[in-house]
C-alpha cells in the first residue's frame, strides 16, 4: 500500500472518529441541555405551586352566576390558597344534600378570641334572588386579595371574625330561571319561603315544622355569639330593619314596628344605604314605592311572620338588616360589576360597625367569667335579654351617649354602672367595659325576678302585646301578594 493511500486510509479513519466523537459530545451536550430544561421546568412548577398558594395566579373572580359546583370548588381553592386567614366548613345541608358552606375570614379564622366580635353575611336565602350571592363570592375575593396590602381590609380582619354564608338556599338556585322578577326558585326544594319559616315573636309557631336550611342557621347561631349581621335580598334597592311583625302591641308605633334598639338600626340601615351609589335617593324600582333616605322598618313596608331578621334579634342577640339590593332578582351578568361597586363601599362600612358601643366580660367575685348574665340597658327592655357566653362576654351595640347597664345574675347582687360611649369606629374597637359581681347574702328576690326568655311557642301569649288588631289582620291580608314577591 503506498503511502498516499495508507495517509489517506488513515485520514479517513480520524474524520470517522471525530465525526464519532462529536456526535457522542453533542449527544452529551443535548443530555446535559435536557437535563437542565427539565429541573429548569420542574423548578418552574414548583415555583408557580408554591405561589398558587398565596396568590391563585393573578386571576380575579368572573362576574358571572356560578353555579353550587363552581361555587364549592372556589370556596375550596380560596380556604386552601389563604389557609391562614380563612376556615372553611359546612353548618348542614339543603333538602336536596347540598351543603351550606360558610367562610370564615380573620386573623385567626378557626377559633373565637376574647374581644373579637363575630359578624356574618348571609345571602341567597331565596334561591332566584342572587345579587347577594354574587356580591358575598366578590366579597371573598376582594378580602382575601388585599389582607396586608390595604389597611382597611387588614383592619377589619384582624379586628373581627367574618362569617360569610353565599348561599343559604342552593337548591332554589339550582331551580331558577333566569327571570327578572318570576318566582321560581324563591323556594326550597320542600316549595317553603325560608324566610316565612323561623319562629316568630308575636305569633305561634307551635305546629310550624322548620324546613332544613332553617335549622342550620337556627344552630349556627348557639355555636357562635354573633354580634351584627346582613341578610342580601333583591327585588327592591332598600335597607329594612326590624321588627318585620307586630301583633299590636306597645311595639307598633303609628305604621312601624320598632324595637328598644330603634336608634342603632336606623343608623346600620343608614349607613348602608349611605355607602351605596344610589340607594339612599330612594327606591326607584318600577314596581315599588320610594323609600325615604333608602331605608324602611319592615314592619311598615309590609308585616312579614317567621323572618330571619326577627329570629337573630330576639333570640340570637343579633342585630341584623335585611338589604335589597337590586330591582331585578336576576340581572344580566354584565350589570354585575357595576353592582358590585354600587355595593362594595356599603358591604365593608358596615361591617366596621360591629365596633359599635360597648363590650366586656363579666366576673364573679373570685374573678371567673360568668355565663348567661343578664346585661340590660336602661331603656332597651329586650323581648329575651342580653346574656353573656360561656367566656363572660357581651356586646351591645350602642350609638355615642351615656347608658345606665344593669348586670344580674343568680346568687349575685344586681350590679348597675353607667358608662360613657364614645364614637370612635377608625379604632376598631367598641369600648371595653368589665363588671365584677359580688355575693349576694340573699338570693331569693334575685332569682324570682332574674328576666328570662320566653319560648317561641309562648311568645305570642306575653304581656307584650294584645292580640292581633283587626286593622293588622286588614293589612296583613291587603298585602299577601305582595308579601309572597319580596
Amino acid at each position: 500500500m503506498t503511502e498516499r493511500s495508507r495517509g489517506g486510509r488513515v485520514g479517513t479513519e480520524c474524520a470517522r472518529a471525530l465525526r464519532r466523537l462529536v456526535s457522542f459530545g453533542g449527544r452529551q451536550i443535548q443530555s446535559r441541555v435536557k437535563v437542565k430544561k427539565e429541573r429548569a421546568d420542574a423548578m418552574l412548577l414548583s415555583t408557580l405551586f408554591w405561589f398558587s398558594l398565596a396568590v391563585p395566579l393573578g386571576q380575579t373572580l368572573e362576574f358571572q352566576y356560578h353555579n353550587t359546583a363552581q361555587m364549592e370548588q372556589y370556596l375550596h381553592e380560596i380556604s386552601k390558597n389563604y389557609s391562614s386567614i380563612t376556615h372553611l366548613h359546612s353548618i348542614g345541608q339543603s333538602v336536596e344534600g347540598r351543603e351550606l358552606w360558610v367562610l370564615i375570614l380573620g386573623q385567626r379564622p378557626k377559633e373565637h378570641r376574647v374581644g373579637i366580635p363575630e359578624f356574618k353575611y348571609v345571602g341567597n336565602m331565596h334561591g332566584n334572588e342572587v345579587v347577594g350571592r354574587v356580591l358575598l363570592l366578590q366579597l371573598i375575593d376582594y378580602l382575601t386579595r388585599n389582607y396586608m396590602s390595604d389597611p382597611f381590609v387588614t383592619k377589619l380582619m384582624n379586628s373581627m371574625r367574618i362569617h360569610i354564608l353565599p348561599s343559604m338556599n342552593p337548591d332554589g338556585f339550582e331551580s331558577s330561571g333566569r327571570d327578572c322578577m318570576y318566582s321560581q326558585g324563591r323556594f326550597n326544594k320542600n316549595g317553603v319561603d325560608l324566610n316565612r319559616n323561623f319562629p316568630d315573636a308575636f305569633m305561634s309557631n307551635a305546629e310550624q315544622v322548620r324546613e332544613k336550611e332553617v335549622e342550620a342557621v337556627m344552630k349556627w347561631l348557639k355555636t357562635e355569639l354573633f354580634i351584627l349581621s346582613a341578610n342580601l335580598h333583591g327585588g327592591a334597592v332598600v335597607a329594612s330593619y326590624p321588627y318585620d311583625n307586630s301583633n299590636g302591641g306597645h311595639e307598633l308605633q303609628g305604621d312601624s314596628s320598632i324595637t328598644p334598639d330603634n336608634d342603632v338600626f336606623v343608623h346600620l340601615a343608614q349607613t348602608y344605604s349611605t355607602n351605596h351609589a344610589s340607594m339612599q335617593k330612594g327606591n326607584k324600582c318600577y314596581d315599588s314605592k320610594d323609600f325615604a333616605d333608602g331605608i324602611t322598618n319592615g314592619y311598615r313596608w309590609y308585616p312579614l311572620e317567621g323572618g330571619m331578621q326577627d329570629y337573630n334579634y330576639v333570640w340570637a342577640q343579633c342585630l341584623e338588616i335585611t338589604l335589597e339590593l337590586s330591582c331585578c332578582k336576576f340581572p344580566p351578568e354584565h350589570e354585575l360589576p357595576d353592582l358590585w361597586e354600587a355595593n362594595k363601599p356599603a358591604l365593608l362600612a358596615y361591617m366596621q360597625q360591629v365596633h359599635l358601643g360597648v363590650k366586656g366580660q363579666v366576673f364573679n367575685s373570685n374573678g371567673a367569667p360568668v355565663q348567661n348574665a343578664s346585661v340590660e340597658v336602661e331603656g332597651r327592655k329586650n323581648l329575651c335579654p342580653f346574656k353573656t357566653d360561656h367566656n363572660g362576654e357581651y356586646y351591645r351595640l350602642l350609638l355615642p351617649g351615656n347608658y345606665t347597664i344593669t348586670v344580674t345574675y343568680p346568687g349575685y347582687k344586681l350590679l348597675t354602672e353607667t358608662v360613657s360611649v364614645p364614637y370612635d369606629l377608625d379604632k376598631f374597637t367598641a369600648l371595653t367595659h368589665n363588671f365584677q359581681l359580688e355575693k349576694s347574702a340573699s338570693t331569693t328576690i334575685l332569682e324570682a325576678t332574674e328576666p328570662t326568655c320566653p319560648s317561641p311557642e309562648a311568645r305570642h301569649r306575653e304581656n307584650y302585646g294584645a292580640a292581633l288588631l283587626p286593622s293588622a289582620i286588614t293589612a296583613l291580608s291587603a298585602l299577601t301578594l305582595h308579601t309572597l314577591l319580596l
